[in-house]
């Protein structure tokens, strides 16, 4: 659908759904939409990714599909979102990526990365390298040349995921607005972390109509708090060596290895259940346009979860040195898509739960 036709039929689902106010108790979309007589890009944009996309206004609304009004919100604002993620991506150039990105490049990216990490081994060292001690991982890939690479390209999604936020940010609070205060962070920092809207008129998400279950929002969960958990573990490591000049390979009872298996763990087990999970849920509740960012997503974090399992399980093998270079190209790989792919939809949505924390509170 063209950018000012779906423009155009947010600005009508809203207005209808404005006009009916059923659900005006389900999620914050309804009472932030309440604030607004009309509607700009800029609100669509702040309402479809304060959006959970739970579903139940779907079934309950009585203008949804086969009406001839046709209104399905979850949809439209899913459409909208991916729309804002192209819009306010940096550099603007690669937008496009949203468009064309898929589970086919997300796994292809990650081979070739691999293989590209191999190619260089080879031709650096004319074999794979086999370190004298066991989990020595700095004997295969030099700790600098970690650094260099890993730290630039995660510096350059930190650089470009913060422009194109702070550009939303611009557009939906205004260029004047005043800074959010502790109470509106407070609140809203509350929700991300319980994923409270996930589930807007009960305890269980919405699937299908009358269908209802726990297990999207502790997948969600288990993913969340297992990336939490793995950047802590990188972080801690990091101190280790340093700080301290504590050198890897570090004990299996350490705090780096302790963090990263439980993160491992949580990030394997919530993109499986979400794999699953969303092969069950009424396309109706999505945008078809926008499922190869999701299978990507799911599948770059399944793998980075199973390849860090399987190296540290196995780091006192000979296949360590192969494991190590298959782990670190699928990492690459996630990383090179942070901006440019569904790992957006959370920063983008923690911008607009800041925002509607800020209306609420000011009411």
């Amino acid at each position: 659908m063209p950018a000012d036709e779906l423009i155009t039929h947010g600005q009508h689902v809203m207005t209808v759904c404005n006009a009916c106010r059923y659900c005006e108790q389900y999620c914050p979309v309804f009472p932030a939409m309440e604030r607004r007589l009309t509607f700009a890009t800029a609100d669509l944009a702040y309402l479809a990714n304060l959006c959970h996309n739970c579903g139940e206004c779907l079934y309950a609304c009585q203008y949804a599909p086969p009406h001839e009004f046709g209104i399905d919100v979850p949809r439209t604002l899913a459409k909208i979102r991916g729309r804002s993620y192209e819009d306010y991506c940096w550099p603007p150039f690669l937008a496009a990526a949203f468009r064309r990105h898929n589970l086919l490049t997300g796994i292809g990216l990650a081979a070739g990365l691999t293989v590209l990490m191999f190619a260089a081994t080879l031709l650096v060292n004319g074999s794979l390298p086999q370190p004298v001690g066991a989990g020595d991982f700095y004997a295969v890939i030099p700790h600098d040349v970690m650094i260099a690479l890993f730290g630039s390209v995660f510096l350059f999604a930190v650089a470009a995921i913060g422009i194109a936020v702070s550009r939303f940010w611009r557009d939906i609070d205004g260029a004047a607005g005043p800074a959010p205060d502790g109470n509106a962070l407070v609140h809203a920092i509350r929700d991300v972390l319980t994923l409270r809207h996930l589930h807007a008129s009960g305890e269980d998400c919405t699937s299908a109509e009358e269908t209802r279950a726990p297990w999207r929002r502790w997948f969600h969960h288990c993913m969340f708090y297992g990336f939490l958990l793995c950047t802590a573990s990188t972080s801690a490591a990091a101190i280790y060596h340093t700080v301290f000049d504590w050198q890897a390979p570090y004990a299996y009872t350490s705090l780096p290895v302790v963090l990263g298996t439980a993160g491992g763990a949580g990030m394997l087990m919530g993109s499986a259940g979400l794999w699953v999970e969303r092969r069950r849920r009424d396309r109706l509740l999505g945008d078809p346009a926008l499922e190869g960012l999701d299978e990507s997503f799911i599948a770059l974090l399944f793998l980075t979860a199973l390849t860090g399992l399987l190296l540290l399980a196995l780091r006192e093998r000979a296949i360590m040195s192969a494991l190590l270079i298959v782990h670190l190209g699928v990492v690459l790989a996630l990383f090179l898509t942070l901006p440019y792919g569904k790992f957006v939809h959370g920063i983008y949505r923690t911008a607009a739960l800041v925002k509607y924390a800020k209306e609420g509170l000011s009411d």
